[in-house]
């Protein structure tokens, strides 16, 4: 994968998270030339349009486009830079200001959470995560050497392919049961099926980067063999899966990546049920629940960025562990406790209750993701 993607990803991420998040109603310029917004002609009062509520002064430049672009990305009209050393240092307090209707204020829980996501999956496909897992990543030189010799291995495939259905048409010419035969050529069709599947997506998730031979078969691949169509759609993922893991383990990446949403309503939950058994809680809804849920994830979203990009310059794999074992129960403590006014003691064995309801909500996601890699 070429470094321009994630680049891409992270500016979609971007401009994703400021189409949802409202604007303050500030502009810190106040540069307004015109008399009548140039949208709905209504008459200008201010930096915006009581109206519509449109920038009262428009650009038409280029500089001014990139600008616009980069506002987009990372600015957030300034929220930004309010909300981040909160969410670092006084989640709970953040979590219950936005509550409380402080939208103005700051970013969006689900805006902040789309670009996080959007940056995080970009780092992970640039540098691959904080720790070091497996070794060096082949270059696009050795990954079309691989392409060439599996389009090799494929040739022989199709020869032995060929081998059985001339056995057969021998056997069946000859008054022969073709029982067998014909079991062992469906078995040999779905396995040139599945390696031709496995080639495809492996040469679309290479890009331009491998230059490979296309896969080249006979049409009548696809229509021969008997077989008795009694493989389940689960046994056909499983050799899937089996014959290419390192494909399986790009699908369930890429599935992280577009289903990281669903951690949130995976999570909400468990957290309910924790302050389901006092009145005093009950006051707290849905709603509160899930911007806890989502300023959370986001948090720890924005720490495994940062650890992935400290990794080049030198941080350790075991410096990197101590930080995600050590730093997520410490903001869940100090969030909780914030957010929901709680006692140490009672913000304690919460923080307790959340990781362990964290690890059961992962491993559904997880099991989401691998069903959908076994089936994609």
């Amino acid at each position: 994968m070429n470094v321009v993607e994630p680049i891409a990803d992270a500016v979609t991420g971007g401009i994703a998270a400021r189409s949802v998040e409202p604007q303050t109603g500030v502009d810190g310029t106040g540069h307004t030339t015109e008399r009548a917004c140039l949208n709905c002609g209504a008459a200008l009062v201010g930096a915006y349009c009581h109206n519509c509520g449109q920038h009262a002064h428009v650009h038409r430049s280029l500089g001014a486009f990139g600008h616009d672009l980069l506002h987009g990305v990372f600015h957030f009209e300034g929220k930004i830079w309010r909300t981040l050393p909160m969410l670092a240092w006084r989640p709970g307090e953040l979590t219950r200001r936005y509550i409380a209707g402080e939208r103005a204020s700051f970013v969006s829980p689900v805006a902040l959470f789309l670009f996080s996501v959007f940056v995080m999956f970009a780092v992970i496909s640039a540098l691959g995560g904080p720790v070091a897992i497996g070794g060096k990543r082949p270059t696009p030189t050795e990954r079309s050497q691989a392409a060439k010799d599996f389009v090799k291995q494929r040739e022989v495939s199709l020869g032995q392919f060929e081998q059985l259905r001339a056995e057969r048409a021998r056997l069946a010419a000859a008054g022969a049961s073709t029982a067998e035969i014909d079991r062992r050529i469906a078995d040999q069709q779905r396995d040139l099926q599945l390696e031709r599947e496995i080639y495809e997506t492996a040469m679309a998730v290479a890009g331009g980067d491998v230059d490979a031979p296309a896969l080249e078969e006979p049409a009548n691949v696809t229509q021969a063999g008997g077989g008795d169509g009694s493989d389940s759609w689960f046994e056909r993922a499983y050799q899937k899966a089996k014959k290419n893991p390192s494909l399986l383990f790009y699908k369930l990446q890429t599935n992280g990546y577009k289903y990281s949403w669903a951690l949130i309503p995976l999570s909400v939950p468990f957290l309910w049920l924790l302050f389901l058994h006092r009145r005093r809680y009950r006051r707290y809804r849905a709603y509160d629940h899930t911007v806890f849920v989502t300023y959370s994830i986001t948090f720890m979203s924005l720490g495994f960025i940062i650890l992935t990009l400290l990794r080049p310059l030198g941080l350790s794999g075991q410096a990197a562990l101590m930080a995600m074992t050590v730093i997520p129960p410490i903001h869940i403590y100090r969030q909780l406790r914030g957010a929901y006014e709680l006692t140490r003691l009672s913000a304690l064995w919460r923080t307790v209750a959340v990781l362990f309801f964290a690890m059961l909500a992962s491993g559904l996601f997880g099991m989401l993701l691998l069903l959908l890699g076994v089936l994609g």
